[in-house]
């Protein structure tokens, strides 16, 4: 490939750049002998599909996305992946394709990040721009003809610049504006104008010529009397207007920097409902998309010639083709084909985690939407692998629970619930030998056991095939809790099931055919997570992190002691307490003024080292180690009130901005591997033994999530430890091999994950009772409420007798007024008047 400048110079072939010398490795500490290729990228399973504008098409069959550090080309006929790494090692902020679709532009994050283009197909970079941010590109967008290039960076420089990629030159930049900025664009029609837009402004550019050269001349836009909106997108007009969306769901028109007129339905009616964006001016019809997940045509012509009726600033209009995507449907970005015979062909990003393949030419033989590719939305609250099989199960607050067979690399069966997933858990062989049970937690409190089955394998009805490689089936639902389920866990004999919450409670239930709770103890701030003791600590206890950097430690409840009915509370549970202090400031003294003034830091995480001692990782100011602690014998203080320090620390090197925010250890505890709040992998080798941590010296790490949101909450290796899965908040998930992909697909060959077979008589079985409602009681304010009746009823049962007893008197007065008459006059009782205060009888 040669690619031509304007003023005819040319970039040859010789001049690409080597990729294997460009993009991020790993960081390996000095003089150690961990190998570079430690963890090898299997497969990318999750889409950030909240991700501004993070989809674009090279071809008729490839799409691409960022996904963490990494950028995700997907074939859209055989879904398989191609991956290029970020070259900073800091994420990359934003990817725009070529008009030619020759090549496509990735901007970097990171320190200077720099703008790379790769040509496509070979994937080879071949131009660098450096110097247009400090730490993130926003944007990116090339002109009509891909001559130039437009970036905008973010904070802290916001800084606006146009470039002669080709060459690899900065021909002009300014700052942009001193807030977010989500777009920036040349006009297709003149392009000596742009127009950049984002949180509440929208900005008209011209390069205009001046005593000292080309320079960039900004006008911000007014809103006058219309309310300031985030604009998200915009469409210029070839007459030099602005069509441009709003957070309302109206569309405005801007003639030179005002508003010339707000669009809007018949009747006042909103555009779309939530924000609308305009994406693409096409055969006489202006396109929007909105969050309620329809695509709408406008006339364009009475578009541009609009002019508001009266003095309401506002415009009617109905749209002349409509097409309704689907329901929980949420559009915030189209890429259109560049192929004449596909001109009306789109892919479509939705937020609720989808991407759509859409026909917009609005006739009659127009097929339906095709959801090309399903994926979660949002962070992945929980995940969890089976023991026995290649199989991962997540959940997320988009209300689904998905299972995923991360050997073959694709999604088995998901199901969706009335609330977000917020916790997850794969029950142990001890609780259930053939793999099929998982306990998951909701936003509202339930908590709901779902069987996994393969549907193949249940007796056949006659007639009906099943469908479907794996299926979920609820078994039980519960609410023990009234805020969400932050964490789940089975004790180590797999007879009392944990519960923890954001409502500062833990629950206990009895593992059997049916879960039956037990009780509930309070803790001192919200549930983190929840560790048992093995059976090398001896005694069996519950270690109870909490998110306030409280720890608490407590006796299982024994579950064959009967209890008072008037409350599940336990308050005669053994238990231990630690509240975690700062020692930071000892460890480094001249931090002391800055603990003073910082806030209470954060538990991540933590596990049991022996009994009764615990690492803890928090984060905040005392980021940067990790805290060996122990319960004092004194027990007597309210555990609110406590200040307990830990008796050793380890340095965890460059960490003190990067806290560890979730772990797991190889089945043999001889690798760490840590999950870190920039996204990051570590891994640790350790001595055989250690529970001290005095071997976790030297360390592994890749930058694999978002740098800035997509903290590494949940890390599990494979039953086997062949792989490891790490899922961020970033909606990101990622399978990686301890072995070469190579030597993987020979070992795995006999090891292909396996669907556990369906309970016999299963298929006859009443489905389990739901708890759809979210303001439903939760166990105790249920037991509370039925003893509160009982009571109720009890005293209503009083009072009958009481009013039956009066009645019962005043039958017999009455009896006896009646007596008093029959009696002789002389020998009859006389009533009296009673005089007030007189105590006297009546008669």
């Amino acid at each position: 490939m040669q690619l031509e400048s304007e003023n005819g110079s040319t970039k040859q072939l010789s001049e690409y750049y080597n990729y294997e010398e460009l993009h991020s490795r790993p960081y390996i500490t000095p003089d150690s002998a961990i190998p570079e290729n430690l963890l090898h990228l299997c497969h990318s399973f999750g889409y950030d599909s909240g991700r501004s504008g993070n989809l674009q098409l090279l071809d008729d069959n490839t799409l691409i996305f960022i996904a963490g550090n990494l950028l995700v080309l997907l074939d859209v006929s055989t879904k398989e992946q191609r991956y290029l790494r970020s070259c900073s090692g800091g994420g990359i902020g934003t990817i725009k394709a070529h008009p030619s679709k020759e090549c496509f532009a990735v901007a970097e994050k990171g320190i200077q990040p720099n703008i790379i283009m790769y040509e496509y197909p070979s994937l080879r970079p071949f131009c660098i721009l450096r110097g247009g941010t400090e730490r993130a590109y926003c944007f990116v967008d090339f002109n009509q003809d891909g001559s130039l290039l437009a970036s905008v960076g973010g904070d802290p420089d916001y800084m606006l610049t146009l470039w002669d990629w080709r060459r690899e030159e900065v021909m002009l930049r300014c700052k942009a504006i001193s807030q977010e900025v989500y777009r920036v664009s040349f006009s297709p029609y003149n392009p000596g104008l742009l127009t950049s837009s984002g949180s509440g402004h929208i900005k008209f550019w011209k390069m205009a010529d001046t005593y000292t050269g080309i320079k960039l001349q900004g006008r911000m836009g007014n809103f006058g009397k219309t309310a300031a909106t985030d604009i998200k997108g915009y469409v210029d007009l070839p007459d030099g207007k602005v069509v441009s969306g709003s957070d309302c769901g109206n569309l405005l028109l801007w003639e030179g920097n005002a508003i010339k007129v707000e669009i809007c339905r018949k009747g006042g009616g909103k555009c779309h409902a939530g924000m609308v964006q305009p994406f693409a001016l096409e055969d006489g019809q202006l396109m929007t998309i909105g969050n309620d997940g329809a695509v709408r045509g406008w006339n364009f012509e009475s578009i541009d010639t609009a002019d508001s009726i009266g003095d309401s600033g506002r415009f009617e209009l109905e749209p002349m083709n409509e097409l309704l995507v689907g329901h929980n449907v949420c559009l915030s970005s189209v890429v259109k084909s560049s192929q004449p015979s596909d001109s009306f062909i789109c892919f479509a990003q939705d937020t609720s985690g989808a991407i759509w393949k859409l026909d917009l030419s609005f006739t009659y033989t127009t097929p339906d939407p095709e959801c090309l590719f399903s994926f979660h939305a949002g962070a992945i609250q929980g995940l969890d692998v089976s023991r026995i099989s290649h199989l991962m199960a997540t959940t997320t607050l988009d209300r689904t629970v998905k299972v995923f067979d991360f050997l073959a690399k694709r999604e088995l069966t998901s199901s969706r619930f009335n609330q977000g997933g917020t916790a997850l858990s794969w029950a142990p062989t001890l609780v259930n030998q053939i793999g099929s049970l998982l306990v998951t937690g909701f936003e509202d409190g339930v908590v709901r056991l779902l069987e996994l089955y393969d549907p193949q394998r249940l007796n056949v009805v006659t007639g009906r095939i099943p469908k479907g490689d794996a299926k979920l089936r609820l078994k039980q639902a519960f609410k023990p809790h009234r805020a969400p389920v932050t964490a789940v866990a089975y004790e180590r004999n797999g007879e009392i099931l944990a519960t923890g919450s954001s409502d500062s409670t833990v629950f206990f239930f009895t593992v059997g055919e049916k879960y039956k709770p037990i009780g509930f103890v309070r803790v001192p701030g919200p549930v983190q997570a929840l560790e048992w003791t093995t059976h090398s600590h001896g005694e069996n206890r519950l270690l109870i992190l909490c998110q306030s950097g409280h720890v608490v430690e407590v006796h299982p409840p024994d579950p064959e002691v009967q209890r008072p009915g008037i409350t599940f509370h336990l308050p005669e549970l053994s238990s231990r307490a630690f509240r975690f202090r700062s020692i930071k400031s000892r460890i480094k003294r001249e931090q002391e003024i800055a603990r003073r003034q910082a806030p209470p830091s954060p538990l991540y995480c933590g596990f049991y080292s022996s009994p009764g001692h615990f690492w803890l990782s928090m984060g905040g100011y005392d980021s940067g180690f990790l805290y060996h602690c122990q319960f004092s014998e004194e027990q007597d203080q309210d555990p609110l009130q406590r200040q307990d320090e830990p008796f050793d620390f380890l340095p965890v090197l460059n960490a003190d901005d990067d806290p560890i925010r979730s772990f797991t250890f190889s089945s043999d505890r001889q690798l760490l591997l840590c999950g870190m709040q920039s996204g990051s992998i570590r891994v640790y080798p350790l001595q055989p033994g250690d529970h001290s941590l005095s071997s976790m010296q030297a360390y592994w790490a890749l930058s694999v999530h978002d740098n800035q949101y997509g903290h590494l909450r949940h890390i599990r290796c494979s039953y086997d430890d062949l792989l490891v899965l790490s899922a961020g908040d970033d909606g990101n998930f990622f399978s990686f091999s301890l072995l070469p992909p190579e030597e993987l697909k020979k070992g795995m060959q006999r090891k292909k994950a396996k669907v556990p077979s369906p309970r016999v008589g299963l298929e006859n079985e009443a489905l389990a009772k739901d708890i759809e409602d979210p303001a439903a009681c939760s166990i105790e304010s249920e037991k509370q409420k039925l003893d509160k009746d009982r009571q109720r009823r009890d005293a209503e049962l009083k009072i009958a007798a009481k009013l039956n007893k009066l009645a019962e008197l005043k039958k017999k007065f009455q009896q006896l007024l009646i007596t008093n008459q029959r009696l002789p006059e002389h020998v009859r009782l006389k009533p009296e008047v009673r005089t007030p205060g007189s105590l006297s009888s009546v008669f």
